[in-house]
């Protein structure tokens, strides 16, 4: 079977590429599971229930989150509901939302999901680690293909953890960054790994906002609104080939589409 896995979806540049292209691109491709970072779908931060359905209706079977997952605040109903949607698992157990979900494949195999949020450079939260044991403690034996998004800052951080799974999960692909990074790889035990998917947006800007208004406040400390940029959209992701009887990935590949790609 064929993952694909769609890095941070920004603003209305990156949904609609992700609206336009999904469906084609699983049919060209045999993509059996598409899983998506949607934390920054509106607006550039957060996603509302509405984009959250529309995602699904384009072909997106779930949705991993991160470190804004709750700035709109009208989403927590659909996290708190029986929905392919998943907090980061070392949140506090009475955040809204659930640590894992599983959902089913075109071709019928169940895949369980979760996403964690890193911790060098990032707003202190629980162990990562510890939250990974404990998930797939809870993920019944019976599925097999196993599937985490590390939401982290650092490098580091990241290699720790595909370190730390492999052999334990299908993939480790990291988010957040809004950077593909050319490292992915199949490590030992069959688990796929990338340090990040990179941003599906507009890359004209600086990590998909406006790239004047970044620097004015960056070079003068003058606060200013980062809106989000319109140009060079591009779709980031990883397709995993995964051996679904046993769980154990067989090739990673990076995928890189442009809006003027035909």
């Amino acid at each position: 079977m064929r993952i694909l896995h769609i890095g941070d979806i920004v603003g209305k540049p990156g949904r609609q590429i992700v609206l336009d292209r999904i469906p084609r691109l699983r049919e060209e491709r045999g993509i059996d599971l598409v899983i998506a970072n949607a934390e920054n779908i509106a607006g550039g931060s957060g996603i509302t229930p509405k984009l959250y359905r529309d995602l699904l209706c384009a072909g997106v079977d779930c949705i991993t989150l991160g470190d804004h997952i709750y700035r709109r605040r009208e989403i927590y109903t659909i996290l708190e509901a029986d929905e392919p949607i998943v907090k980061p698992a070392n949140y506090p157990g009475d955040a809204p939302g659930k640590s894992w979900t599983v959902v089913t494949a075109k071709n019928g195999a169940e895949v369980a999901v979760f996403s964690l949020l890193g911790r060098v450079f990032m707003r202190p939260v629980d162990c990562p680690w510890a939250a990974a044991d404990r998930v797939l403690a809870e993920i019944p034996e019976s599925i097999k293909v196993r599937w985490l998004d590390f939401h982290a800052e650092a490098t580091s951080d990241k290699q720790c953890m595909g370190r730390y799974l492999a052999g334990r999960v299908t993939a480790v692909i990291g988010t957040h960054t809004h950077v593909p990074t050319a490292d992915e790889e199949i490590m030992s035990g069959g688990t796929a790994f990338q340090c990040d998917v990179g941003m599906t947006g507009p890359h004209s800007g600086i990590l998909g906002r406006r790239a004047d208004r970044v620097m004015e406040t960056t070079v003068s400390f003058r606060p200013m609104q980062f809106d989000v940029a319109t140009g060079d959209v591009r779709l980031n992701a990883a397709c995993v080939e995964v051996d679904e009887t046993t769980g154990r990935a067989l090739t990673i590949q990076r995928v890189c589409l442009r809006d003027s790609d035909t």
